[in-house]
């Protein structure tokens, strides 16, 4: 097999750089004390985990899985594993001075209020906001910019713990109504309730098992569209895969048994179907993907009058050749605009004037530029657009008729998210940040032309002492890569400063500066944060996520591993002082960096990575991401996926960086068997004393986790970071 040809070559010739790496590691740690050399030469003594003889059989190709017994969230074996296994990994980071430095400095950093974009309702403001230690942000509104704001709904009241996590929320277009998703330890999948906001009540109203849904209410007020899949068997909510999702509409003071059904596919029953509303409620838009592929297929509703909207009109197609992306931003009037990739790599925005829909006449309005077309809005008449140029944001201004009306100036260079507009409201909000700038909103006004913050935060943190810096280098195949490096100004080059190198290079996902107290803390230790955009992302276009899909993976560990050797060969670190960081994606990427390169790096941290990859697409979201990834079910993509998948590609006798997992036993997205099989896999192969553990987070999930909860495991994270990196 290809696998086992590729380790053998490999260990040869790097048997004894991986001596050497670990001697350095071994100097850099005796020099931060005798406790610290102590903890690098015990061999930690890890739970046993049983292996079975389970092998399967992929066209003819046998592949032991001796940790299948690991997929079964509901055994109690695997949770007396778990404890197990947390129990090792507290006993480790107890013995870890900078635990508690961290910990104390990340909760002074994060204690500051942090603000969402708002949004206009009925002439208010709604936005949600966190006092700065709450484990969740509240929601509040206000009757204009400079009033009081009033509490709608606080989520740290459902839940002691924070295991309630709100999930989603909407308010219906005359204010009276407040739609909110609900989820257990931020499961995918929601109840929704309706909460008066009159008087703060909720109604009876609770939907049942929704996922990757939107809310989108009708101009009515009486109502809104939705998205659920078919209830999983009792046991199985956490691992079923999401197949037959299906479009609804929810009646204000109804049950969901007597929701209507708009929309469903069994014929394509991996494909997502979702809905929006136009803000004068004039169209309905249903959209389908296939995953979370970027080609789509786009239908729509003319309910015609807002106020009495025709949920009986028939749904015709707007778009449905699924030959490129296509996403509304919205009407004015019969006029429809729409972001699409058709014939336009990089992104433009057309508009068409329903209901006629033939290709000859759309009118481009914003054509497609050198930089890639980010995202885009309606506000006040014009037509925002959201610009990627070098990993870097810039904010353009249209005319509906496609006339360049002016730049938005952004406050420094870094990243805009979240606008927010209307075409009857003559403003803009976004949001802004970047690896020294706090997370600020902004509210543009056209008719000024000037932005002025909105609620500003104020954070624990003096920037004025660092400073970023963005590189290019070259990838294995002579790819020019851009790589952001954030570290204390007058940085001596001279290979010894602990170095976090992080990326994900996947699903057309742009990694862009963002401001994050637990670097600021790494850099006030005298630390490098390091972030490159790998193939595989949206930086640079389709042509860019292509390059790092399906069979093309191999360019984003080939990048990623360049990076790596760029910061050493520039001397801002060495193998002995570098650590690699990733999550879900990003986690698989240093699972299989590890795998072809543990010579390269001093600690490792994979979060909730896809692991095995030979299996992920039978389990719960999984089966969405074939069309990123390939599956095993096709034979030629069985033979590019068995090359990397992580758990496959351990090595037994390999001398492995100082890693920590993370995962949650209630995540739904990325389920937790990935982490349990990779890190028992690595303890039984690891050749030398270097750790290796996993943190099992419970009532938490792939993307939630309370604010005392994250807190706790970023600081447990990045102190064994800092520990085996060398930081002092």
């Amino acid at each position: 097999m290809p696998r086992y040809r590729f380790a053998a070559r490999r260990a040869c010739v790097r048997r004894v750089a991986r001596c050497a790496s670990l001697g350095a590691v071994v100097a850099a740690l005796a020099a931060a004390g005798p406790a610290a050399a102590q903890m690098v030469n015990e061999r930690l003594q890890y739970p046993e985990t049983h292996r079975d003889s389970t092998v399967d059989d992929y066209s003819g190709t046998k592949v032991p899985a001796p940790y299948r017994w690991m997929e079964d969230d509901n055994s109690a074996e695997v949770a007396k594993w778990v404890e197990a296994e947390n129990a090792v990994t507290a006993a480790y980071m107890d013995k870890v001075p900078l635990r508690d430095v961290f910990r104390e400095r990340l909760t002074e950093l994060w204690n500051y209020e942090k603000v969402g974009v708002p949004y206009r309702r009925a002439g208010r403001l709604f936005y949600g906001k966190n006092a700065g230690l709450q484990n969740q942000s509240v929601l509040y509104v206000q009757d204009s910019i400079g009033s009081a704001p009033r509490v709608m709904l606080d989520p740290n009241a459902l839940s002691p713990d924070g295991s309630t996590a709100l999930a989603t929320s909407s308010v219906s277009p005359d204010g009276r109504y407040l739609a909110y998703g609900l989820s257990q330890g931020g499961s995918d999948f929601e109840e929704l309730h309706v909460r008066s906001l009159a008087d703060g009540r909720d109604l009876p109203d609770t939907v049942h098992w929704v996922k990757f849904s939107g809310i989108s209410w009708t101009a009515d007020n009486k109502g809104f569209f939705y998205s659920r899949f078919p209830a999983p068997a009792a046991g199985q909510a956490l691992s079923t895969a999401a197949v037959n999702q299906k479009v609804y509409y929810h009646a204000v003071g109804t049950p969901d048994s007597t929701d209507k059904l708009i929309y469903a596919r069994p014929d394509l029953p991996d494909w997502y179907i979702m809905s929006s509303t136009t803000d004068d409620g004039r169209f309905a838009f249903i959209t389908l993907v296939h995953g979370t592929e970027t080609k789509n297929q786009v239908f729509y509703m003319d309910l015609k009058d807002g106020a009495h909207p025709d949920l009986s009109a028939p749904i015709v197609p707007l778009v449905s050749q699924g030959d490129a992306e296509y996403a509304p931003l919205g009407n004015d009037g019969d006029t429809v605009f729409v972001q699409t990739t058709n014939q336009a790599p990089n992104r433009r925005i057309i508009a068409m004037v329903l209901p006629d829909t033939a290709r000859a006449h759309w009118r481009t309005v914003v054509p497609e530029q050198k930089s890639v077309l980010e995202g885009a809005t309606l506000a006040g008449g014009h037509v925002v657009a959201q610009y990627l140029e070098d990993v870097k944001s810039t904010l353009e201004i249209f005319g509906t008729d496609g006339t360049r009306q002016g730049t938005v100036a952004l406050p420094a260079i870094g990243t805009v998210g979240g606008l927010s507009g209307r075409m009857d409201t003559p403003e803009l909000f976004y949001g802004f940040t970047s690896f020294l700038y706090p997370a600020t909103v902004f509210r543009y006004d056209f008719a000024t032309k000037r932005s002025e913050p909105f609620q500003p935060p104020h954070v624990a943190f003096d920037a004025s002492g660092y400073e970023t810096r963005q590189v290019f280098y070259r990838s294995k195949d002579g790819t020019r890569v851009p790589m952001f490096i954030t570290a204390r100004k007058g940085i001596k080059l001279d290979g010894s400063h602990p170095t976090v190198l992080y990326a994900y290079g996947g699903f057309d996902i742009s990694v862009t500066a963002s401001f994050s107290p637990v670097t600021a803390v790494w850099l006030e230790h005298g630390g490098i944060y390091a972030v490159a955009n790998l193939r595989g992302g949206g930086e640079y276009g389709e042509a860019w996520h292509h390059a790092g899909m399906l069979g093309n993976k191999q360019n984003v560990f080939d990048d990623f591993i360049a990076a790596a050797e760029y910061l050493i060969n520039q001397h801002y670190t060495s193998t002995a002082h570098l650590a690699i960081h990733g999550y879900s994606n990003g986690g698989l990427l240093v699972g299989a960096v590890l795998d072809q390169r543990p010579d390269l790096f001093a600690a490792a941290y994979p979060g909730a990575g896809v692991m095995d990859m030979l299996r992920y697409q039978k389990f719960s979201a999984g089966v969405g991401w074939v069309p990123e990834y390939g599956s095993t079910d096709d034979s030629s993509q069985f033979r590019y996926l068995i090359r990397y998948s992580p758990v496959q590609n351990l090595r037994k006798g390999t001398c492995y960086p100082a890693t920590i997992v993370t995962t949650a036993d209630h995540d739904d997205r990325v389920v937790p068997s990935h982490s349990y099989k990779f890190i028992a896999t690595m303890q039984a192969d690891q050749s030398c004393a270097r750790p290796v553990l996993i943190r099992v987070e419970t009532k938490t999930s792939h993307g939630y986790m309370p604010t005392d909860k994250r807190i706790a495991q970023l600081s447990d994270v990045w102190a064994f970071t800092g520990w085996n990196t060398g930081m002092k």
